[in-house]
């Protein structure tokens, strides 16, 4: 405050400047019911309630316009302005820009692992936003710092570590958890990295499924994109071939090349494929790296799979839930596969996928007194620490929003494991009931039937074709790769014209188009001296995990399929 020299009274500087700020801001004190800022979060929650359809038949994004004009060229004239606008026309605009996005709750939206986002962590992420809890240091953190180290100690017990030993950090994605296990594995590795920089041309090692989450790492890491590995997987199952990485490993061994790391993927996106992580890690033990550097680290990139964990102390012989015979045993086989996160040394968590708004994704660690002591950094002058957690000494990002963490250990609190396991379950029958709706039509094949996840990636042929017969022969016989690149583009023709009617807004049959998705890499054939890049199976992808699909949708996204492979069949034809 300033004092007025005539009658003495404080002024503030924001009126002595002609202009008070206090307004733009939230109060620091309660208002009761009057609050401003709660009658604000309400208006702008009616705005985007009303983007939402008011019934189940409607399309599948907010709004009435999914265009998707936007180009970046529109935009180069935007200006501060001098004077700023009404909160009520800010908040319009705001509410706005959310026309025609996805919507990703809606049971037309099967377009991938999208997050359909429960209640509970709706509310914590949204009232972090309030306060701005930061953690940084225990003293900007406060008590939310414990939502970070319970989801730490919930998750290491689900992977059967000793959870007092073991420790996890909320990140900004799956590519974050990818970034911390590279980090952390050079700093074991090479330690002396962490000072003098890479000088030394390690690997790291995943499956050619492994997600392009190792391009951002290696390359802004400094380590190199060229210094990936890929194992080849089994044609089989889309997993990591043992015998191929025994190769390898020799390989490095023989040369004295470090391995700095060894990803094994749980769950791939398209395949649900998970990595045999105890092979690996005898592997690991049989062709360890050479006394001058450290131990080769063992991640597992189970951003996907980890939910399987929840069905750990399920009753699989009294089957409580009542599931059917298939989804019961495609949960015990992903749950088999996900117990064996035990041998790794770390791992990635996302919340978001399913379960919680973008982005909670947490990178889970065995031994927290290795991982922080390897990583720690000189303390920062300014800061006090006068609690005892304070992980802005290690952690890559230093300001870290405790959004992530709130949605993130509210999920676990408010589904617990019986949740988690419904909605696992969900998508499984759902799974299930597609795949029997496809055996009526001779000319539609599932590619990943032998899979044991939810998604579907189905080819479907021209009318009175053989569709399992001609699949098989596209996979193995490389006599057939032409006919795999035709009908490649067929299965992306059909994709591009979903697409198409999902954005207008299209009905067929009095319903609009589902949301779905197209994968232009589930796997490469099986052909043997073949390199070539383009024989890969395409395929339409329908991830039917979101709770609110029915079988009703299921119907009708079969018939839509049917229908758009009509309709580019005379293009397909002519070409």
């Amino acid at each position: 405050m300033i004092k007025n020299e005539e009658s003495g009274a404080g002024v503030s500087v924001a009126e002595v400047s002609g202009f008070s700020a206090e307004h733009l801001f939230a109060s620091p004190f309660t208002n009761g019911n009057n609050d401003a800022l709660a009658t604000a979060i309400a208006g702008a929650v009616q705005q985007i309630n009303h983007l939402k359809p008011s019934q189940a038949n409607s399309a599948a994004f907010l709004g009435h316009d999914a265009s998707l004009a936007l180009t970046r060229d529109s935009f180069h004239q935007a200006k501060l302005q001098d004077r700023g606008k009404p909160l009520d026309e800010v908040i319009g605009e705001v509410t706005a820009m959310f026309e025609g996005l996805p919507n990703w709750g809606h049971p037309l939206n099967m377009s991938n692992i999208c997050p359909q986002e429960n209640t509970a962590a709706i509310i914590a992420s949204m009232l972090t936003q309030v306060f701005s809890p930061n953690i940084l240091e225990a003293e900007y953190a406060w008590n939310t710092a414990k939502a970070e180290l319970e989801s730490a100690a919930i998750l290491a017990d689900l992977a059967g570590w000793d959870a007092r030993k073991a420790g996890g950090l909320y990140t900004y994605g799956g590519s974050g958890c990818w970034m911390y296990q590279l980090k952390y594995a050079l700093s074991r590795v090479l330690p002396d990295s962490r000072n003098k920089g890479i000088r030394t041309d390690a690997k790291i090692i995943c499956s050619e499924q492994a997600h392009y989450a190792m391009l951002n790492s290696t390359d802004w890491t400094g380590l190199g994109m060229d210094h990936i590995i890929t194992v080849r997987t089994l044609p089989d199952s889309n997993m990591m071939d043992p015998d191929h990485l025994e190769e390898i490993l020799k390989t490095c061994t023989a040369r004295n090349i470090p391995v700095v790391s060894v990803i094994c993927t749980m769950a791939t996106t398209d395949a649900c494929a998970f990595d045999p992580v105890k092979k690996v890690r005898e592997l690991l033990d049989q062709y360890p790296n050479s006394p001058e550097y450290g131990k080769t680290l063992l991640y597992c990139d189970a951003v996907i799979g980890w939910a399987w964990m929840a069905f750990r102390d399920y009753d699989f012989i009294n089957n409580p839930m009542g599931l059917s015979a298939s989804v019961l045993e495609a949960a015990g086989k992903n749950l088999r596969a996900v117990e064996e996160i035990r041998y790794a040394d770390a791992f990635g968590v996302d919340f978001h996928k399913s379960f919680a708004p973008l982005a909670s994704s947490m990178f889970v660690y065995r031994d927290a007194e290795e991982f922080e002591q390897l990583l720690r950094r000189k303390e920062a002058a300014y800061l006090q620490e006068r609690g005892d957690y304070n992980p802005h000494n290690y952690t890559l990002e230093v300001s870290r929003s405790a959004s992530g963490s709130m949605a993130g250990w509210a999920t676990l609190r408010y589904m617990g494991s019986e949740g988690i396991r419904a909605v696992l379950a969900r998508g499984l029958e759902n799974k299930c009931y597609l795949l029997q709706k496809m055996d009526a039509y001779t000319d539609m094949v599932c590619a990943n039937r032998a899979d044991n996840g939810s998604v579907v990636l189905l080819r479907i042929y021209p009318p009175d074709t053989c569709a399992s017969s001609q699949f098989e022969h596209e996979l193995c016989d490389a006599a057939y790769q032409d006919a795999l690149t035709r009908h490649n583009k067929l299965t992306e023709s059909i994709g591009e014209l979903l697409w198409q009617w999902f954005r207008e807004g299209r009905k067929i049959n009095g319903l609009f188009t589902p949301y779905l998705s197209l994968t232009k890499g589930f796997r490469p054939a099986a052909y043997t001296n073949c390199d070539d890049s383009n024989a890969v199976v395409y395929a339409l992808k329908v991830y039917p995990v979101n709770v609110f699909v029915t079988e009703e949708i299921i119907d009708h996204a079969l018939t839509c399929i049917r229908i758009a492979r009509d309709e580019v069949m005379p293009y397909f034809n002519s070409n």
